[in-house]
């Protein structure tokens, strides 16, 4: 992963529906992330910037192993955008339409879905409470919180709040309340839906680790599981998320999930920054 002459750190950035990551390889030697690494190369100003940090391992029984780190330093178990921008990488390197994926949730498979689109299986859903994970045993289609919101586990946990109007909530203000809730021993990212009809969903979102974001493939589908469960939508929905749209499907092997990638630009970190970072 080191460049020789410089001795810096190459990188890409990529994006899915304005969700931004920055991805490092470090498939052909160690991994050299930190929590500390994570947040320097996080901040938009001192840093890069991203919503998530990628890196890409190499894998015994999968095309990549991927690893996700979000910008205070912690690690996610899953990211659904990351995730098909990964897969896009990896089928323009290998030229495979069909892929397989490891991240922490296990094995994802990946197939090109034409149009510039990639669909990933992001798995079943987590639907017990101590899968989520919840810190007691609650109805997870009404959590004992203001407002009723729904709970599921997509890899990580999210709380879904049904509302009528999307567009008037301060997610600022509300998303830090949620995902610190007492109910959520890991936290959780925090999504806002409205209804437009059974086929169509709105949502915005506030991603743990303290981030109002563009979209959330994770929270996606976790928003379409709880819309589902509460017998508000079918199971195949579009959702419009502020950065685009994914489309969603909750099959019997797991929760699909549809949209584009964006490759922005690739670059170097350089050591002067790098020995800025403890």
């Amino acid at each position: 992963m080191m460049d020789s002459q410089t001795n810096g750190l190459p990188f890409l950035k990529m994006h899915g529906l304005g969700n931004d990551f920055v991805v490092l390889d470090a498939r052909k030697t160690e991994s050299p992330m930190t929590a500390d690494m994570a947040r320097a190369i996080g901040h938009r100003y001192f840093g890069v910037g991203f919503d998530q940090l990628v890196v890409l391992t190499t894998s015994d029984g999968a095309d990549v192993d991927i690893e996700f780190w979000n910008t205070d330093g912690s690690t996610a178990g899953a990211c659904g955008n990351a995730t098909r921008c990964v897969a896009r990488l990896i089928m323009d390197e290998t030229g495979k339409s069909e892929l397989t994926l490891r991240t922490e949730r296990g094995l994802l498979s990946a197939v090109e879905a034409g149009n510039g689109l990639v669909s990933v299986n992001m798995g079943m859903p987590q639907l017990d409470w101590q899968d989520v994970p919840l810190a007691h045993a609650v109805d997870l289609n009404a959590l004992p919180i203001d407002g009723a919101p729904g709970a599921a586990g997509m890899g990580n946990p999210h709380c879904v709040f049904v509302v009528e109007d999307v567009e008037s909530l301060d997610l600022p203000k509300l998303g830090p309340i949620y995902e610190h809730h007492a109910l959520f021993p890991e936290r959780t990212n925090v999504e806002f839906i409205q209804i437009l009809d059974r086929n169509t969903i709105r949502m915005r979102v506030w991603e743990r680790g303290g981030l109002l974001t563009l979209a959330c493939g994770s929270g996606a589908c976790a928003s379409a599981v709880v819309a589902h469960r509460k017998g508000l939508t079918e199971r195949k929905v579009t959702i419009h998320l502020d950065g685009g749209d994914l489309g969603i499907d909750w099959r019997d092997d797991g929760v699909w999930m549809t949209g584009p990638t964006q490759l922005v630009f690739s670059g170097m970190l350089s050591r002067d920054f790098l020995d800025t970072i403890k």
